[in-house]
């Protein structure tokens, strides 16, 4: 498995697994604990989503805080335009966000740690999206950012995304009170 770090973001990661092909089809492991634990990834997963979208829906930015989830994301069919926003109070790379482009023909995973908001972006005609998630999901503490917000800047690759109401009117990161969000943690 290729393990990369997402550039500027320090913490993140673009993983790559070993896919073998042959006239059959292709096969791939989707996870192995052993390897994710040598590629830095120690958290123990909880929960599987899976997500099924139209093209030019967009999911996101969500997080939740204080449990904070740390997500595995892989696309099963399509492709999406995949963001990680840190939001971590005191971190150097604050309100900075990188995109990846994802899909099943690549099988290229992100890891998503706690403390980044996540979204992505349908550009298939739909897409399969699953999540490994390391903390149930508890909604009293789900955090929504606007997917547009002018000081991150996402360079969406669609102008008028589909979007759920939640979505559309969330708030940006500057209006989200403070001691909402996750703490830096150094190390």
């Amino acid at each position: 498995m290729k393990v990369s770090d997402i550039p500027g973001l320090g913490g993140p990661l673009l993983l790559e697994p070993r896919v073998f092909h042959d006239d059959r089809g292709a096969f791939l492991e989707l996870y192995h604990e052993q390897r994710y634990l040598e590629a830095g990834i120690a958290d123990s997963f909880v929960q599987d989503n899976l997500s099924i979208s139209r093209q030019h829906v967009l999911r996101g930015l969500h997080l939740q805080h204080p449990h904070g989830q740390g997500k595995l994301v892989t696309v099963l069919d399509g492709e999406v335009f995949d963001v990680a926003v840190d939001v971590r109070r005191g971190s150097p790379t604050f309100g900075r966000w990188a995109g990846v482009r994802l899909s099943a023909e690549s099988m290229r995973q992100l890891w998503i740690p706690p403390g980044f908001a996540h979204g992505f972006l349908v550009l298939s005609g739909r897409a399969l999206f699953s999540y490994k998630c390391t903390q149930p999901y508890m909604p009293a503490e789900e955090l929504t950012i606007r997917w547009d917000d002018p000081a991150i800047g996402i360079e969406w690759p669609v102008a008028s995304p589909v979007l759920s109401a939640k979505d559309a009117t969330a708030p940006t990161l500057a209006e989200l009170p403070a001691g909402r969000l996750p703490v830096h943690r150094d190390g």
